[in-house]
């Protein structure tokens, strides 16, 4: 049975993957200044790059769990995750609202994908 960690912290690795499925940690934004559109974009971008490191891609994604902590931002982060998401690749998603780690974080996005 193999297991690889990338970007090992203390508390977390940032991707597990394990028999061909890519496991990550719960993305935000790296300026958490921004409004949940700019950063559900950085978001989006750190998720492909994490793809991309563990040999995959966002069409590859089997499922998306997304935390708003209002989900009165649920348009704005759909219109970002809208024309990011590629058709007919769309995976299993689920979004709620819930308290964040810290009061700047708007947008929080976990996926689990094949590798």
């Amino acid at each position: 049975m193999s297991i690889k960690r990338l970007h090992i912290g203390a508390r977390m690795s940032e991707a597990v993957v394990h028999n061909g499925t890519i496991y990550l940690a719960g993305q935000v934004a790296q300026d958490p200044s921004k409004d949940a559109a700019d950063q559900t974009r950085q978001i989006l971008a750190a998720i492909d790059r994490l793809l991309e490191e563990c040999g995959s891609d966002k069409t590859q994604i089997l499922q998306a769990q997304i935390f708003l902590a209002d989900i009165k931002d649920f348009p704005a982060m759909n219109s970002v995750w809208d024309s990011w998401v590629p058709q007919g690749h769309t995976p299993a998603r689920a979004t709620v609202e819930a308290k964040l780690a810290a009061p700047a974080y708007k947008v929080e996005i976990k996926v689990v994908a094949a590798g």
